[in-house]
């Protein structure tokens, strides 16, 4: 069942390992069959170094595993809670990459003060408000999609595809698994060069103009970045 889709989540998952974005069993990749309604998800704590496309675990989005002899990922509460909130997203990455897990870990936005990061994230990279005992006590993983979905009430999650987690992590995400990768790399540099230069210079500023440009001409109704498709 869906085993292309298997393929291409475990090759995301990989990737992960590739970019450097993961240690360990710290991240994991899903993505949606939206057609079917059905989820493919890395299984929960499996080693990158012996984890195979046939591991990936299906899911309905109530949680239920239709296929797969391995627990998907614990964060699958809130991969769930994300497509069901956003229909345009195809692809969820978690990930505890440094720099974007030391933002989250200092409760901090990251603004949008450069041409890389206005290329891909319109916003600031947003960070949640903190979890309640009892969001966390409860249901934690599912509540922790819901802080972001809060999070994002008034942020187009098309335009900035990623989010901190207050004192986790990042998460990203895209119109598929490979692009939701590719956001969680971007999300991580822009992470590490704004920490760099927030260091050399705490008064920086960020001309508004220059984000509008930069974003529009990879993403506007009249972009002219790249080749023609």
């Amino acid at each position: 069942m869906l085993e292309n889709l298997k393929e291409i989540v475990f090759h995301a998952n990989m990737d992960l390992v590739k970019h450097g974005l993961v240690i360990f069993t710290w991240g994991n990749v899903s993505a949606i069959d939206r057609k079917n309604g059905l989820v493919v998800i890395k299984p929960s704590g499996v080693s990158y170094e012996t984890m195979k496309a046939e591991d990936m675990v299906v899911i309905d989005l109530n949680g239920e595993i239709i296929e797969g002899k391995l627990r998907p990922s614990s964060d699958t509460p809130t991969h769930l809670a994300l497509y069901k909130a956003f229909p345009e997203i195809g692809g969820i990455v978690h990930t505890h990459s440094t720099y974007a897990t030391a933002w989250a870990q200092a409760g901090k936005d990251i603004p949008n003060i450069g041409t890389t990061h206005a290329d891909y994230f319109h916003d600031s990279i947003p960070c949640t408000n903190d979890m309640t005992e009892a969001q966390v006590k409860g249901k934690y993983e599912l509540e922790t999609g819901n802080v972001i979905i809060q999070k994002f009430r008034n942020i187009n999650a098309v335009h900035t595809p990623g989010v901190l987690v207050k004192n986790h992590g990042p998460f990203a995400w895209g119109k598929n698994a490979n692009e939701s990768v590719y956001n969680a790399v971007v999300l991580e540099q822009v992470a590490k060069m704004a920490y760099i230069s927030l260091t050399v210079n705490p008064d920086l500023t960020m001309n508004p103009f220059l984000i509008e440009k930069h974003f529009s001409r990879k993403h506007g109704p009249n972009a002219y970045y790249g080749q023609k498709k």
